[in-house]
């Protein structure tokens, strides 16, 4: 029995911060910013939303795609490393605005792999008959917990959510082929947020010093990336004895566009095959891969029998690599 896709969801908020508005936050402008990274504008959500008024805006879309009542939902995880609250979950929050009573849920810590750690989770008790209906979101509010005086970070970041309807299915050509996930916890200091936390607890020192903002080395994650995703795609298509030739589109995490063409580059497959949406929503973290997917979705490009390969690097560092026949 495969996992199949059966819904598709996203939100972004209807705020929208240009370029030409960050020209006048920080030391930064338009030209240098599209070169280095592909962006153009991003999504801000407004002050009184929390990561779950947006994931539920995106689920809301994906159930009614899928027909499912969200009330006959079995599993509903997700990806996110912005939630409302540091406890309970925010998959536990969201199955109560549901009205869902008999779904357990939980979130998944794996930054801008969030949601593909999540899909991975949700396929296994999907396609083993443990649950016949799965809801998995990627939702962020990253603008929270950035630094605005930081221009090689601030520009990079956007709030969304992007959401999957996961249902069994009996063709085995249809569905989640597979899926493969990685981590390097030695390279963590790479890209990380210090605090609040354990080691780092909530202080007035801690803030002074900036550490519940994140810190990325562009230049580290940029090398790291390009050589992990080209590896983890190869390592998911060979497990089906198919290669990147066979593949029709790419749904990519959007980190930045040098991560995504360099990939591309590695694997031989055209830009034309992947669908960008970069340029307008930003790094949207572990919202990225399924907002990217339903955006695709809807524009009708994933026709039944379509190989679609799928690929996503965060913070840990984690990352990984799909396979979907649609």
């Amino acid at each position: 029995m495969r996992s199949l896709i059966v819904g598709t969801g996203s939100y972004a908020p209807e705020k929208v911060l240009t370029n030409a508005d960050l020209e006048k936050l920080v030391d930064t402008n338009d030209q240098w910013i599209v070169e280095r990274t592909g962006i153009r504008a991003r999504h801000i959500a407004a002050p009184e939303q929390a990561t779950s008024d947006l994931a539920i805006e995106a689920a809301k879309r994906a159930l009614e795609m899928a027909q499912v009542d969200p009330k006959d939902l079995d599993l509903i995880v997700m990806g996110t490393i912005t939630p409302d609250y540091p406890w309970p979950s925010t998959a536990a929050l969201l199955q109560g605005r549901l009205g869902n009573k008999k779904a357990f849920a939980f979130d998944v810590s794996a930054a801008c792999a969030g949601s593909l750690y999540a899909l991975s989770i949700a396929d296994r008790y999907v396609s083993t008959g443990v649950a016949k209906r799965a809801l998995v979101i990627g939702a962020e509010l990253l603008t929270r917990i950035v630094d605005w005086k930081d221009r090689n970070t601030c520009v990079l970041f956007g709030d969304g959510a992007g959401a999957m309807v996961l249902a069994p299915s009996t063709d085995e050509k249809r569905g989640i082929q597979s899926i493969h996930l990685h981590a390097d916890g030695s390279a963590w200091q790479m890209l990380h947020q210090a605090g609040p936390g354990s080691r780092n607890p909530l202080t007035a020192e801690m803030y002074a010093q900036g550490k519940h903002h994140l810190f990325m080395n562009g230049r580290e994650v940029y090398k790291f990336a390009v050589r992990a995703l080209e590896e983890a795609c190869r390592e998911t298509l060979a497990a089906s004895e198919l290669s990147p030739s066979d593949v029709t589109w790419v749904c990519a995490h959007q980190a930045n566009k040098r991560i995504l063409d360099s990939t591309l580059e590695r694997l031989e497959i055209p830009e034309s095959k992947c669908w960008m949406n970069l340029e307008k929503y930003g790094n949207t973290s572990s919202a990225s891969l399924p907002m990217t997917l339903d955006e695709a979705n809807r524009a009708g490009w994933l026709k039944p029998g379509d190989l679609i390969l799928t690929t996503a690097i965060g913070a840990g560092m984690a990352w990984g690599a799909g396979l979907i026949r649609w």
